[in-house]
């Protein structure tokens, strides 16, 4: 079978829709391109979990820092 080389464009849609970009690029491309569109989807899950990480984190140090709030010790009685 012979390889036909697609565009370094296909890039963008992982990078600007993550992994839904990612299998979309994948199942466009394929049968022409097999290397390029597994590397687009490995690229919109490695931006997909880049995301969830930066969001996670900082939630759950936030979370753990909860219980030492002041507000959460009050009655919220006058």
């Amino acid at each position: 079978m012979e390889v036909k080389r697609r565009s370094a464009w296909w890039f963008l849609l992982p990078i600007l829709f993550n992994v839904i970009g990612g299998v979309i690029a994948y199942f466009v491309i394929k049968d022409d391109d097999p290397k390029r569109a597994k590397s687009c989807l490995w690229l919109g899950i490695i931006l997909t979990a880049i995301g969830i990480g930066l969001f996670l984190i900082p939630l759950a140090i936030g979370i753990s820092l909860m219980p030492y709030d002041d507000m959460f010790y009050s009655d919220f009685s006058v």
